[in-house]
């Protein structure tokens, strides 16, 4: 089963888009490091202070897929350079 997980946020303290790139390259690498996952910028990408990110994964059974975007959830919002919005999972 794959997995997706679309997270939006706030990069507080961005006042250009390479301030807010540097905050989003370090949650997606610190994502991809723990959790082995694919994680893309889809959205709000000219934007300096929001983001959308979309993180992929596969595994055998929903339930896992649940539990681990339950930890990247609290992996972002552990973050204090951001403020988490709204997520979304889809499952195919």
């Amino acid at each position: 089963m794959v997995g997706v997980l679309t997270v939006e946020f706030m990069v507080y303290d961005s006042r250009s888009l390479k301030d807010k790139r540097r905050v989003v390259r370090s949650i997606a690498q610190r994502l991809r490091d723990r959790f082995n996952v694919s994680v893309a910028e889809v959205a709000d990408r000219s934007v300096c202070q929001r983001c959308t990110l979309q993180i992929a994964s596969i595994s055998g059974e929903k339930a896992l897929l649940h539990a681990e975007f339950d930890q990247m959830v609290d992996t972002i919002r552990s973050n204090r350079a951001v403020s988490l919005l709204h997520y979304d999972r889809e499952f195919f």
